[in-house]
């Protein structure tokens, strides 16, 4: 099978359309149509060399789409069905699925090298070179084999151009809020850096109860969409914030600060370790150059104070269970993703997406792969 998708060639480069062959699922397998694709930053972070994978690679991370085939072995999925596709696969019988941690899942240790759980890959192009998909999954190609693993099966009726942001975004900046930092009701919330996965911390501080959420990013759009969604408060830099929140709390200081900028540096991490009170915590949930030191905080206070700093992958969720529930959520009306989606674009338009979320236009893009769907 023929399939036309955005490859990434390597670093400092832009995405290039290209027609691939597809193979056909093999054991635990599943042929996918891609109705949707989410513009997640992370993709961005390959391209700027933040994240190095395995090159070239299919980009795309957040999907939405209908099942065409499904391989031997395949229960659990059928032709026809509507999946949303998560980032990290989850094997269930790891040692960390078997823990509750299926974020963690072995199994999503090969995701930036787009390789399947059999080690072997499904997209290769004109003169035969195999390519991944990234996070085995590669949602900006048009069809693509992936693991049954990575799959989620939602009703008919749910709008997959709009769920798709339920595969990486909203469950990452909700979980963020709720599982990683455990909002309490009347809790005051410090959020730095309200894009694509902060807005959704926003929502998820907010559904949780906490009684102050603090917006905190230099781009007016971004404030008035967190505000819209459950932000009480905005500020514009950490130090606008950092008086706001004294405030707020009387001098205590935010019980929870949640790092979700684009690239995490020294400055923001110290910012926010800053901000939150004693036996407060700083969830880590942006992404940087892995290979650098991006948190510098003072020993003493972390002692004395008993702060803590947490990482937080996938919202520290479990995909199989989240996505779900937040689709229940959406179909409610107590999650808002409609309100997130700036602008949509054609495949062919992936570079202009991309752009648009460099400079700040887009809180969310989406790329449309099947209007009709």
């Amino acid at each position: 099978m023929k399939t036309k998708a955005a490859v990434l060639r390597g670093v400092g480069q832009p995405f290039e359309i290209e027609e691939l062959t597809l193979d056909p699922p093999k054991e635990g397998e599943v042929l996918i149509k891609y109705v949707a694709a989410g513009l997640c930053h992370s993709d961005e972070h390959l391209r700027h060399g933040d994240i190095v994978p395995r090159f070239p690679i299919v980009g795309g991370h957040e999907g939405a789409g209908i099942i065409e085939e499904v391989g031997p072995g395949v229960t659990r999925l059928k032709p026809g069905d509507h999946v949303i596709c998560s980032f990290l696969p989850v094997c269930g019988h790891c040692r960390f699925c078997a823990s509750g941690m299926t974020n963690l899942c072995d199994t999503g240790a090969t995701i930036l090298d787009g390789v399947l759980p059999d080690g072997t890959y499904r997209f290769h192009d004109s003169k035969g070179e195999d390519l991944g998909g990234m996070c085995m999954i590669g949602t900006f190609a048009e069809r693509a084999t992936i693991s049954e693993y990575s799959a989620i099966k939602v009703a008919e009726d749910v709008p997959l151009d709009k769920a798709v942001l339920i595969g990486c975004g909203v469950p990452t900046g909700f979980g963020s809020a709720t599982h990683a930092a455990q909002t309490q009701v009347g809790d005051t919330i410090a959020i730095y850096g309200v894009g694509g996965i902060g807005v959704n911390a926003v929502q998820g501080a907010a559904l949780a109860g906490a009684a102050n959420v603090v917006a905190i990013d230099p781009l007016a759009n971004k404030r008035e969409m967190a505000e819209k969604v459950g932000a009480t408060h905005s500020a514009a830099t950490a130090e606008e914030a950092h008086e706001l929140i004294q405030q707020l709390t009387n001098g205590v200081g935010a019980d929870k600060a949640i790092v979700t900028v684009g690239v995490v540096d020294t400055e923001v991490t110290t910012n926010a370790f800053n901000a939150i009170r004693k036996g407060g915590t700083v969830v880590v949930t942006g992404l940087a150059d892995p290979t650098k030191n991006t948190i510098e905080i003072p020993g003493a206070l972390l002692t004395l104070f008993e702060k803590r700093i947490q990482g937080s992958l996938f919202g520290s969720g479990d995909p199989f269970k989240d996505i779900p529930r937040l689709v229940d959520m959406y179909q409610s009306g107590q999650l808002k993703l409609d309100e997130l989606i700036t602008n949509t674009y054609s495949l062919d338009q992936i570079n202009q997406g991309y752009e648009d979320l460099i400079n700040g236009t887009n809180v969310r893009g989406v790329i449309i792969h099947d209007p009709a769907a």
